[in-house]
């Protein structure tokens, strides 16, 4: 677990695993924080309740903690309470022991607590749907319930939850293609012991519920070993995912669903085996059944080499047909080189209605290797750490007589040759040249898409949080007209932030995502554009104005050869959201959202009011 904290008091807390070495924000914890600024600085005091943190009852392993302190003004100087190496698997590896807990500990593991979280929702709505005008005004109550009997157990529940304040996804463009891409939860009860679950997409992906209406779930860690069990029923008008080779199918679920979910896991000395059940029962009949192991290995040698290697397997039964998936990797760590190596084989009948499964009936290849060469001097630019980058990346069919798809048939094949560098303001930059070639269905040509693709990342002042963009450029494939033609996928990030007057503090994110293919005609073919513009304004360290303005917009046009029909979409979305937080667990918060679909005439404008009181 984390928290970070600024001058203004304001924090944000998550969990950092250490599988995949990523932040996660969504979980909530009962962490406060004061902040004094004083003539020669200023003074920071934590609390952190030992009382609701997870651990292990006896046995477990020696408390640690890492401190990190972000100096902005000073090109970006990032301050630890511990040396780090670039080579190493995990930012938890450098966390360092802190002594005499013992007594602490012996008398917070004991220690229970029952949380009733009542919350209280009401809301107006109005709009316009194909011509026809609608108002409607409702109240609801739902009821979140945790509970620690001890250190080691937790249990969870939720009814009738309302996700109506929770911030809309960020737009992300898949360009001309027809593969589904994941989207990050943000849900609170389904971040909840993230950290047991420790599974890839495939086998568990939270977003797959889209409306619950009741939810369970127990925890329990122990020093070598942990499991966590979930059930939760799901109301229909959900989304549905069918991987295909060459495309992701999507369906309207048109019932209720109960959506299930075993995990236990083994700890042992730099080894961790796994098992999974999974089951996702449609009412009236019908489901999805999963079975899974894996298994984690880390070592360091006498070399300090570092590596790691993960299996995992599943079987899935969905209908009467059976499916199976292995995943494998292997990673290579040193001074001087990181090198992954991966294969993924997904049957044709493998499905996991609680996984993100986007294609399925394939053998996936990635190798990268890079070389690390330290720091360099380039025409005067002192860079920090230099990497040189080669990619091997390979998609190829499995054969499915069911659905008449060859076998070994290549759908995607990447070679890119590149460097990485990182500098100083926190400025990284990587570019890859892409000898690229592309399939779009069963039996089309090998599209030769190579293309030049770069990266820059930087923090160049202290009013500037992060700087960042992402473009290829050259050939691109339209996977709906089986044609190459110029185009890109261009990505820019842009984060400030500004102290106010009275000690308010606003903070600005912006994003802006175009992918485009161009015809034979001097215009895009196909193009998706979309741009989102949040601002959150923090009044205190307990209320804060969140304001988010969002549009996405696509189109296809002639191209000039396949004379495919022409389509216009277009997405309006407009919100502001205040809350106010008395303690964890006691906050109000009155939010506006108007969106539209101008083009059609569709628009919905809603009102919501929301208090949540903790017991």
């Amino acid at each position: 677990q984390f928290v970070r904290v600024n001058l203004a008091g304001v924090l944000s807390d998550g969990l950092h695993r250490a599988d995949d070495d990523e932040s996660d924000l969504g979980p909530d914890f009962p962490i406060d924080a004061s902040v004094q600024q004083l003539p020669d600085g200023y003074s920071m005091e934590v609390r952190w309740p030992l009382s609701n943190l997870r651990f292990p009852y006896t046995g477990g392993k020696d408390w640690q903690v890492l401190v990190e302190r972000s100096v902005p003004h000073a090109d970006g100087l990032l301050l630890v309470s511990a040396p780090l190496r670039t080579d190493a698997l995990s930012h938890l590896s450098f966390l360092r022991e802190v002594g005499g807990m013992d007594a602490t500990v012996a008398a917070v593991r004991d220690r229970r607590f029952l949380e009733l979280r009542p919350e209280l929702t009401v809301r107006g709505d109005r709009g316009k749907t194909d011509g026809a005008r609608h108002r409607t005004q409702a109240a609801e109550l739902g009821l979140e319930i945790n509970a620690r009997p001890r250190a080691d157990w937790v249990f969870n529940a939720t009814i009738n939850p309302d996700y109506s304040q929770v911030e809309v996804d960020q737009p992300v463009s898949q360009g001309a293609g027809n593969i589904a891409m994941s989207l990050p939860e943000k849900r609170g009860f389904f971040l909840e012991s993230a950290d047991v679950l420790g599974l890839p997409l495939p086998a568990f992906y939270s977003r797959t519920v889209s409306n619950p209406s009741w939810g369970l779930r127990a925890t329990w860690r122990a020093a070598s070993a942990d499991a966590t069990a979930m059930s939760l029923r799901d109301q229909e008008g959900g989304l549905v995912l069918r991987g295909r080779a060459y495309e992701t199918l999507e369906t309207i679920q048109e019932r209720p669903t109960r959506a299930s979910l075993l995990r236990m896991r083994w700890h042992g000395e730099g080894l961790l085996l796994g098992a999974l059940a999974s089951q996702r029962k449609v009412a009236g009949g019908g489901g999805n059944d999963v079975l899974g192991l894996d298994m984690q290995w880390r070592g360091t040698g006498k070399d300090g080499v570092q590596r790691q290697a993960i299996v995992t397997a599943m079987h899935s039964r969905t209908d009467g047909r059976d499916g199976a998936y292995l995943h494998g990797k292997y990673i290579h760590s040193s001074e001087s080189w990181w090198n992954e190596a991966m294969i993924e084989a997904i049957g044709p009948g493998f499905v996991n209605d609680n996984g993100f499964v986007p294609q399925a009936g394939i053998v996936k290849l990635d190798a990268e290797i890079n070389r690390v060469l330290g720091q360099r001097s380039v025409a005067g630019l002192e860079l920090y750490e230099f990497e040189l980058h080669f990619g091997l990346h390979e998609i190829r069919t499995l054969h499915d007589r069911t659905l008449g798809q060859p076998g070994n048939e290549v759908v995607e094949r990447k070679l890119r040759p590149g460097i990485w560098f990182a500098a100083g303001r926190q400025t990284e930059f990587w570019t890859q040249l892409g000898f690229d070639r592309q399939r779009a269905r069963t039996g089309g040509k090998l599209h030769d898409t190579r293309a030049l693709h770069f990266g820059v990342e930087t923090t160049p002042y202290p009013w500037v949080t992060r700087i960042a963009g992402e473009v290829p450029l050259a050939r691109q494939l339209d996977v709906d007209t089986d044609r190459v033609g110029p185009g890109g996928n261009v990505t820019l990030d842009a984060g400030l932030r500004f102290p106010l007057v009275r000690g308010w503090a606003l903070e600005l994110d912006h994003h802006v995502n175009r992918a485009w293919v161009r015809g034979t005609l001097g215009q895009p073919a196909f193009a998706d554009t979309s741009w989102r513009w949040l601002a959150m304004l923090h009044l205190t360290p307990r209320d804060s104005l969140r304001l988010l303005a969002q549009n996405t917009w696509s189109a296809r046009r002639d191209d000039g050869v396949t004379q495919l029909e022409a389509w216009n979409e277009r997405q309006v979305h407009r919100s502001f959201l205040y809350r106010y937080l008395w303690r964890h667990g006691r906050s109000v918060s009155a939010g506006y959202v108007d969106e539209k679909m101008p083009l059609v005439g569709n628009r919905s404008k809603s009102l919501t009011f929301k208090l949540q009181w903790e017991i």
